[in-house]
């Protein structure tokens, strides 16, 4: 095999392959990216058994042919190398090496044999639908700091892809929880995408599927079945195993009977409850907001490390409450509002309390509360 590639279109196909890889894993071709040259393409693929990304490149192939080398190692090559630099690749199976050159650089690496690469097997998928990049980008991160980390409730360690029933008529629908937080987001539901399972796409793909979404103008294939997901660009696919396991009954937590309404612009209250809980415990982390007409007092009281106040105008006109959080929890629904106002919906200091933007219901918070 040798080919010829832009150092810029082989850095950006090496990186999307070297993230998948695991750093410490006991299979050594598990290490190694599978590079496949054929007509005037090259093709990168990586994986780490439970997702396998391929990415495609445009390239001078002088001879077809395959090869495996460690991704981690040529990527630092790669990044290493010129702006602007042509990148020769030659790989000479019987020494068992593969030659990097670009100008007066020349590298020798080991390659191991492209049979023992493990290619995910190819599923029959229930549903194939496109959808925009924009609107997938959004399902995707207005949800994944909700995901779960515990490996115990390993059927929360990622995001709930289905259809359901929105305000007006059937959505495709993200939902990711670890019991303390929740965040649920709708989008239109796009042709063909009726029939699609409910999955759970795991952490690792969510964070690997967000670096094919930065193009708003592009569509994105999707697959599902009942035990993968597959998304598609032109350029690159992301297959991935899903969650095998049931998400839990979500709707049970949304409240519905909340009336006590706090209107609030969600930059000031970020940062209010950012400075105040510069005080608090590392440990309980606990804000607590008093509510009383038109004005809200946040406030942090550590005996350790000292107390905090603050004052902000908001909009409320119910009967006074207090009601603790954690601040962290706090902070990144806060942070998910692109519009100016965020809408918290309370019931008493106990229960669940809900955060929307807006009257928008297409994505809903909830947060749970804490003593404090």
């Amino acid at each position: 095999m040798k080919i010829s590639i832009e150092r810029a279109a082989l850095l950006k196909a090496v990186s999307q392959a070297q993230s998948v890889v695991e750093r410490r894993n006991t299979i050594p071709i598990l290490a190694n990216v599978l590079i496949e040259a054929e007509g005037s393409d090259v093709m990168f693929r990586a994986t780490d058994l439970d997702i396998e990304v391929v990415d495609k490149a445009p390239a001078q192939v002088e001879r077809a042919g395959a090869t495996t080398v460690s991704a981690t190692t040529l990527h630092e090559i790669v990044r290493k190398l010129p702006d602007g630099a042509l990148v020769t690749l030659t790989a000479d199976a019987a020494a068992g090496r593969l030659t990097v050159e670009a100008g007066r650089s020349n590298f020798s690496l080991a390659t191991l044999p492209k049979e023992d690469f493990p290619v995910m097997a190819s599923s029959e998928y229930a549903s194939n639908f496109s959808i925009d990049a924009v609107k997938l980008r959004r399902l995707f991160d207005k949800s994944k700091f909700a995901i779960s980390t515990e490996e115990t409730r390993y059927y929360l360690n990622g995001v709930y892809m289905h259809v359901s029933t929105g305000e007006d008529g059937k959505v495709l629908r993200c939902v990711a929880t670890d019991g303390h937080r929740l965040a649920r987001i709708d989008t239109d539901l796009p042709a063909g995408a009726d029939e699609m399972p409910g999955v759970i796409v795991p952490r690792k793909t969510v964070g690997e599927l967000r670096k094919l979404l930065d193009d708003d103008d592009m569509k994105i294939a999707v697959s599902v079945s009942e035990t993968k997901v597959r998304f598609a660009t032109p350029d690159i696919t992301l297959t991935s195993k899903v969650i095998d396991g049931t998400f839990p009954d979500y709707t049970r937590v949304i409240p519905q009977g909340n009336t006590r309404k706090l209107e609030v612009d969600a930059s000031d209250f970020a940062r209010a409850v950012d400075r105040v809980a510069t005080v608090s415990s590392e440990r309980s982390r606990a804000v607590k907001l008093q509510l009383d007409e038109d004005r809200l007092i946040l406030s942090v009281n550590a005996p350790d490390s000292g107390a905090a106040e603050e004052e902000l105008a908001v909009s409320y006109n119910d009967e006074r409450l207090e009601i603790g959080f954690n601040a962290k929890y706090l902070l990144e629904i806060a942070s998910q509002v692109d519009r100016e106002n965020a809408v918290f919906m309370f019931n008493s200091s106990g229960d669940p309390t809900l955060m929307r933007e807006g009257n928008d219901m297409s994505a809903v918070y909830v947060v749970m509360p804490m003593r404090v």
